[in-house]
């Protein structure tokens, strides 16, 4: 992967924390500076996905019910009750 040489301004007392907490982790602070900007990108690539502004459509046929969901309730009840009384 290509590496870009690149200027910022950041806070004096928030660099050194930063190059401290990297020195800490026993990472670059290159390194540790990208993969903070690769979780930023991600994020924001998830968030544009929930927002809908990708088409995110599942493509699936309706399954039918084979029980109502009243018996289906009602046979995981009786079942849990049973095994509850030792029956």
């Amino acid at each position: 992967m290509a590496k870009v040489k690149t200027s910022i301004y950041v806070d004096k007392e928030l660099w050194e924390k930063f190059k401290l907490h990297a020195t800490r982790r026993r990472i670059e602070v290159s390194s540790l500076l990208e993969e903070l900007i690769q979780d930023e990108v991600a994020e924001a690539l998830l968030d544009k996905s929930y927002l809908g502004e990708e088409d995110n459509t599942l493509d699936f046929e309706p399954v039918e019910a084979k029980d109502s969901i009243s018996d289906l309730v009602r046979l995981a009840r009786d079942d849990r009750a049973n095994r509850i009384h030792g029956q």
